[in-house]
């Protein structure tokens, strides 16, 4: 039996580039089922995250003029994690499989014949990955390296250069929909549902329109909400580091006693101006780590939902009894 396809894709602001995407996606789906791989009832699921131009109102078109499209909006704007995991959250009850990738071009769209074929032989979570990163700078092929490098030194579990490309079978999405997470880091939280995983290698190209809306600012917050929301181990280095402290001061201690019962002590304001500065910033950073965690449990018992759809294009109910 032919799996149903729900091609889940998160827009903020693309207007220009949508128009340009939206046929490419629609004859990607077409050929798949043309080949075979999926079945007639398979979608382009468009999640509108609060944007502020025309995206919803093209949305709208799209779904007016061909059924294979549908879409949701957000309330408001809440960032890109909440928006893929909205899109997984509705069509989770309604396909046998989702892919979700972004709107810019940017991923080659080609890669869901393989990941969908990946699937068919086993694999429920089917990972996109960047084969190289030639085509960048050399500032952002470094940044983006040291990032993935350091949410795994952090205790993060991800997929070295995979970002949010990636197939994920219903079965894993029913599972998934336990985690009742608000902070999301969905490239490290897949990896805990466990399931036979895979990887699928693609060449990824220049945006095709518009900008992106990932700057490094937005990157940097990104790494902090992952290493944060899925691994103690920066309180742990605290308190490697306190011991340490611990450790070297009584040394200095010992020291001091020693060289004033010999005799030997000398005033030292440089050296206990520079010992206090270095021990009252290192105090600062550790509270600030300390208080990000705290801010992240603040967050968490709250409850709030993570996202509330507003708007759709389709009916899901019907979507869902097709299937």
């Amino acid at each position: 039996m032919k799996p149903t396809l729900y091609v889940i894709i998160p827009c903020y602001n693309e207007e220009k580039v949508l128009p340009l995407t939206a046929p490419m996606f629609l004859e990607q789906i077409q050929n798949m089922q043309r080949e075979g791989l999926v079945s007639e009832n398979s979608r382009i699921m468009f999640v509108n995250d609060g944007s502020k131009d025309s995206t919803w109102e093209i949305i709208t078109k799209l779904s007016g003029e061909n059924r294979i499209f549908t879409g949701i909006a957000q309330s408001r704007n809440r960032g890109h994690q909440n928006a893929v995991l909205a899109g997984l959250m509705e069509a989770k009850d309604m396909c046998d499989i989702t892919i979700s990738i972004d709107c810019d071009g940017q991923d080659d769209i080609k890669a869901m014949t393989r990941m969908v074929e990946e699937y068919l032989s086993g694999s429920e979570v089917v990972y996109g990955v960047r084969n190289s990163r030639k085509k960048d700078t050399f500032f952002k092929r470094s940044t983006a390296q040291g990032f993935y490098k350091f949410m795994s030194a952090m205790g993060a579990e991800v997929v070295y250069n995979h970002a949010d490309y990636r197939l994920i079978s219903a079965r894993v999405l029913r599972e998934f929909a336990n985690f009742k997470e608000v902070n999301l880091f969905l490239r490290g939280m897949i990896p805990l549902v466990g399931f036979k995983s895979s990887c699928v290698y693609y060449e990824r190209h220049e945006r095709l329109a518009g900008k992106s809306h990932y700057p490094l600012r937005k990157m940097i917050a990104l790494a902090l909400d992952g290493i944060t929301s899925l691994s103690v181990k920066p309180l742990r280095l605290i308190s490697a580091m306190g011991f340490i402290m611990s450790l070297g001061s009584l040394a200095g201690i010992v020291w001091a006693v020693v060289a004033k019962l010999t005799g030997a002590a000398v005033d030292g304001w440089a050296s206990t101006v520079a010992a206090i500065c270095l021990l009252s910033s290192i105090q600062l950073i550790c509270t600030g780590i300390i208080g990000e965690y705290i801010g992240k449990i603040y967050m968490e018992v709250k409850g709030r939902p993570r996202y509330i759809i507003s708007d759709r294009t389709t009916d899901p109910q019907a979507d869902k009894d097709q299937t």
